[in-house]
Formats: C-alpha cells, structure tokens, sequence
C-alpha cells in the first residue's frame, strides 16, 4: 500500500484477521482506512488477512518497529482498545510456531520470525506492538459487529500516535498490555 523508504528505520503496519468470521476482519478494515492516510515514506501499510507465513517472510526484509493490528480478546466489553508491546508481559510465544497458514495468531508469526532469523542470520523487528480490539462476535460472517465498527476511527487515530512517537530522532512512549501510551 504505501512503499517503504529503503534508508533508515523502516516500519510495518500489518492488518491481520479474516473478514469471513466478523470482527476478526478488524486489523484488515483498520489498515484499509490507515492507508488512505498520508504517512512517511518510511511506513509500509499492509492487509495480511490470514497470511502470516508471508508476514514473517516479509519482516526478514528487516524492520525496525512492527505494529500489528488484530481482533484481541482479553474479556473487556466489545470495542475496547489495546495497546501491546510485545515481550513486556503478554502472553507467552508458544514454544513452536505451528505452521498453519489460517489460524497464525501474532504470537505464532513471531515464533516463525525467531526460526527464520536463526536460520538466515536475520534480525527480528526491535520494537513490536499489537494494536487490539475486543470483538463481539468472530462467527462466520462478513462486516463487523457495532462497537468494532465504532471503534475503527479511534484505532486508525491510535496507530498514527504510536507512528508518530516512531519517527526517527524521537524517543517513543511505552506502552503496556492494555493500555495507551505513556
């Protein structure tokens, strides 16, 4: 969607999910309307869907920061934001990454990302944040419940903040499992 600036720290904005099990379409139709977005050069915006193999094949082009965006259920009301920086207390990476092409939860493209880079001499992304939403509903179905929905705008505005605190030269907030940055 937009390409990326091949000097200097590079960023990924990756949408996952599947837009046939309802607000599980959230981080596709997030990264839809973030890429009608004027950005720097230096982001690169994509729909992943449910390709996460070719995610973490693409993240050993080599990327500075990841920002992923995704359905994540963690029990608050439908709609809710979340803020994850990867490693600072989440969930734990499964010991292997299973590769099954739909049904790769970020923490599975991140294991596969760790396997690739031992094996290629890679280097994984050094900052790696989940922007999440609470769905209502991941049933078979295409278009996102109310509260998803609504909360798209906010998401695609909380993106561009933590993109913003990305930029080379600025120092970056940190962000916490369920919260907005500090």
């Amino acid at each position: 969607m937009n390409p990326a600036s091949q000097s200097g720290p590079r960023t990924l904005v990756a949408g996952i999910g599947n837009v046939f099990l309802g607000d599980d379409g959230f981080g596709v139709e997030t990264v839809r309307r973030l890429a009608e977005h004027d950005l720097p050069g230096h982001i690169e915006v994509v729909d992943i869907g449910v390709r996460g193999v070719h995610l973490a094949y693409q993240l050993l082009e080599g990327y500075d920061t990841l920002v992923l965006v995704d359905a994540t259920a963690r029990g608050e009301a439908p709609g809710t934001l979340y803020v994850i920086e990867h490693g600072t207390g989440g969930s734990p990476s499964p010991p292997a990454a299973t590769l099954d092409g739909h049904r790769m939860t970020p923490d599975t493209v991140l294991a596969l990302l760790d396997t690739l880079c031992a094996g290629t001499g890679g280097e994984p992304p050094r900052r790696v944040l989940v922007v999440g939403c609470e769905p209502a509903s991941v049933d078979e179905g295409i278009g996102l419940s109310p509260p998803v929905s609504d909360a798209v705008p906010e998401a695609v505005r909380l993106v561009e903040e933590l993109l913003r605190h990305e930029e080379p030269g600025e120092s970056a907030p940190r962000a916490t499992a369920g919260g907005i940055p500090t």
